[in-house]
């Protein structure tokens, strides 16, 4: 457990940093320069995600059952999944799927770990999504103050929408079938 909360700590902290203090972060980019600000907060992100993957893989096996959900929720969790991956694509093709949703990466984060916290009640599945569910709606909610920053992607264009749409889809499909158990080792269907 130790590791996935080291890994969560490490992965937040770099991902909070415009949230917490914005300005810290200009200054720190000004004084590094942005490239190196950028390969910084890679390798910070990197290390963090990595133990908190690992963390995780390991707390899974011994993580204390705090609840079980009833089998219903399987559903519920597999609907509200089907727009995340279309969202998080939504974010890197502009269109009318990411003006509608403002911020469509935190919506699908939102999203991801809700359903996921309905089906998962290990402590292990709290800790990784409820921290994931937290921190999205933060960040959210700090966007009404915060200037948005661009996100590089592709240029806009009226296909956007329908490359978000099939692709995001199509992964969502792959992720149910096949990807899931060999990414993460638990079957979904």
């Amino acid at each position: 457990m130790t590791l996935l909360i080291i890994g969560l700590a490490i992965f937040f902290a770099v991902h909070t940093v415009s949230i917490v203090s914005e300005p810290w972060r200009d200054r720190m980019v000004a004084t590094l320069g942005e490239g190196p600000w950028k390969g910084l907060y890679a390798l910070a992100s990197l290390i963090g995600f990595v133990l908190l993957v690992w963390g995780y893989g390991l707390a899974r096996q011994e993580a204390a059952v705090l609840y079980l959900s009833p089998r219903w929720l399987r559903h519920l969790a597999l609907l509200l999944m089907v727009p995340v991956f279309p969202l998080l694509l939504a974010t890197f093709f502009p269109g009318r799927i990411r003006a509608f949703a403002r911020h469509p990466m935190l919506v699908a984060t939102l999203l991801w770990a809700g359903a996921h916290l309905l089906v998962n009640g290990r402590l292990a599945d709290l800790l990784l999504f409820g921290s994931f569910l937290v921190w999205a709606a933060l960040d959210l909610l700090s966007m009404r103050w915060r200037a948005p920053r661009a996100v590089p992607g592709a240029p806009p264009s009226r296909y956007n929408d329908a490359i978000a749409l099939a692709a995001g889809l199509t992964l969502y499909v792959l992720f149910l079938v096949k990807l899931h158990v060999l990414l993460i080792g638990v079957a979904i269907v």
